[in-house]
């Protein structure tokens, strides 16, 4: 995606947060690890192959999903890409949409992605 970073978001096609940005992702399935989930995730939700390259953080805030309680590992991927061209992203399972976002142009998004995305940033800048 060029020189600048941007960052992966859906458009949420179901409530909680219905038509909000969010970060893919999902539950893991029964006999799943969490790695193998957020990349099944990201395929189902916007149609790119990708490829684990670590963990974020973990977020366990009771209130971070007005669903029920839930812990969320969230990871940063890598996106396999021959070309830009190549690339063809598109909403599907639960998500309306999907689409690139500059990091200095992200739209207000859903639970508490926000946070995720901050440190997700910080941690790039200390690995600098």
């Amino acid at each position: 995606m060029g020189a600048k970073m941007e960052i992966l978001l859906i458009r949420r096609g179901r409530e909680p947060f219905k038509g909000k940005w969010a970060l893919p992702g999902g539950f893991v399935e029964y006999g799943e690890t969490a790695e193998s989930a957020v990349v099944r995730e990201v395929f189902e939700e916007t149609g790119l192959k990708t490829k684990n390259a670590g963990l974020v953080g973990v977020y366990s805030d009771p209130k971070r999903d007005p669903r029920r309680h839930t812990v969320s590992a969230a990871y940063a991927l890598k996106i396999y890409c021959p070309n830009e061209s190549s690339m063809k992203i598109h909403g599907g399972d639960d998500a309306a949409d999907a689409k690139f976002f500059p990091v200095s142009a992200m739209p207000e998004l859903a639970f508490d992605h926000a946070k995720i995305i901050a440190d997700f940033l910080l941690s790039e800048k200390v690995k600098r």
